[in-house]
């Protein structure tokens, strides 16, 4: 029994012990060595990885900005005619090109986001009850309403954000159609687009106030009815 006892200690609890730190203290691998290239490979894999993300970026932020030249360029020879807008972008710095072009679509979407007709309408509704004229024009505009109704955020809806991008890029081609309709006695390009877009904002937030002071009203005066109870047979 006393020859055993060395054999029988590894069945026992600091048996399993001492195994346990001997398998601690053993490396789980051992690295190879694989050659000059094979590291230079694994080099340049970890290096594009990591470098990936950040020429996307660029890229993504290159093309977003040589589209927005692209644009400025096509809408200023829109708007001032063709052969006049080349002179015009000729005789110009080209730096000032660079830094001025891209800015036409920025300044024509922060301009869509100016909402305008919900201060004409907010004046509307404080002051129409004292002017008759527009009780006659546009009847019930003035009249009191039993509630009021909330009104959403529309910069919330992404549906209102893509209406803003898509009305603010369209702009000028419906400003020069317009102002070649309605003002084809101008000579002036510039002036004709001008007086177009002028008219166009004018008409399109007349109809839209007037559109939105309808909504309001529909909504103040809306109830929440009863469902009628059926009779028993």
């Amino acid at each position: 029994l006393l020859s055993l006892g060395p054999a029988l200690t590894g069945f026992t609890r600091e048996g399993r012990v001492r195994r346990l730190r001997g398998r601690c203290r053993t490396k789980p691998y051992s690295r190879c060595w694989t050659g000059p290239v094979v590291y230079v490979l694994d080099l340049a894999d970890r290096l594009i990885s990591k470098a990936c993300p950040f020429a996307a970026a660029g890229i993504m932020v290159g093309s977003i900005y040589w589209t927005a030249v692209t644009y400025g360029a096509v809408t200023v020879m829109q708007v001032v005619g063709h052969k006049e807008g080349l002179d015009v972008m000729e005789r110009a710095d080209p730096l000032f090109l660079l830094i001025g072009l891209p800015t036409i679509p920025v300044m024509l979407i922060l301009g869509k986001m100016i909402r305008w007709e919900d201060y004409v309408l907010r004046l509307w509704r404080k002051y129409s009850n004292k002017l008759q004229i527009l009780n006659s024009i546009f009847p019930g505009i003035g009249c009191p309403v039993p509630r009021i109704p909330a009104e959403a955020n529309p910069l919330a809806d992404h549906v209102s954000a893509t209406r803003i991008l898509c009305g603010a890029l369209v702009f000028p081609t419906i400003a020069t159609i317009v102002g070649k309709l309605m003002f084809s006695s101008v000579n002036s390009n510039l002036q004709r687009t001008i007086l177009g877009g002028i008219a166009f904002v004018a008409i399109k937030g007349a109809f839209k106030v007037y559109f939105k002071q309808q909504q309001y009203l529909r909504q103040a005066h809306r109830k929440i009815l009863n469902y009628p109870e059926q009779e028993e047979a």
